[in-house]
């Protein structure tokens, strides 16, 4: 389940803010998408002792190695994201301000912990 959410304005990129997601996070590896292959990510990543789980973009002149193995697991973000999105209010981004659809989204995970507990 998440432990830190940004709401963002929908043209902004995700890993515009990925160094606020991460900044004090303690961690063995770190998965995301290709989304995040940055050069800047990758150093950040590794600067807080982990290890980078990212797959490189097809369009690096030098691609990286990343823990195929590893990886697979993302499925489990995946899923995460997916049942969260399963609440009509969050798919749908109901509640116009940004307060109101990030309390409704940390209602959700609050639902899911409890269930899982």
């Amino acid at each position: 389940m998440p432990l830190r959410v940004i709401v963002t304005d929908g043209p902004t990129a995700d890993c515009t803010y990925a160094a606020a997601l991460i900044d004090q996070r303690s961690a063995e590896h770190l998965l995301a998408d290709k989304g995040y292959d940055a050069d800047a990510i990758v150093t950040l990543v590794g600067a807080q002792k982990m290890s980078p789980v990212i797959p490189p973009k097809s369009n690096r002149i030098v691609q990286r190695k990343y823990d195929e193995h590893i990886y697979k697991s993302r499925h489990l973000i995946e899923n995460a994201f997916l049942a969260l999105k399963g609440w009509r209010g969050v798919a749908t981004r109901y509640a116009k301000k940004a307060s109101s659809f990030l309390a409704i989204v940390k209602i959700r995970c609050v639902i899911f912990w409890t269930c899982i507990l």
